[in-house]
């Protein structure tokens, strides 16, 4: 089965139509996903509607900070893991120790 953008389109535009989040914060939260995923043309895109919306770059700027410090320290944690001994990894047993 094939790639059926459709679908996608039909479940973010459900999605977006909660009123428990204000556009400010879909925009940011849209965001700080794309920055997370790496997708450059998409981040370009939400910084745009992001500043047609309203949203400062002095806000972007902050956010784009704490995403980048979060995933540094995702990846940084991440990357100590793999130092631990394998007998030492019980969190997530046969899936993450070597087998023998």
């Amino acid at each position: 089965m094939g790639y059926e953008g459709k679908v996608v389109l039909d479940y973010l535009s459900r999605t977006h139509d909660t009123s428990l989040l204000t556009e400010r914060e879909k925009h940011l939260v849209g965001l700080a996903v794309t920055i997370t995923r790496g997708c450059q043309v998409c981040t370009r895109g939400r910084i745009e509607k992001a500043q047609s919306a309203g949203i400062s770059d002095d806000v972007l700027n902050a956010l784009i900070g704490i995403v980048s410090a979060v995933n540094a320290g995702v990846a940084a944690a991440t990357a100590r893991e793999g130092f631990r001994p394998a007998s030492a990894v019980d969190a997530c047993g046969s899936l993450c120790a070597p087998e023998k």
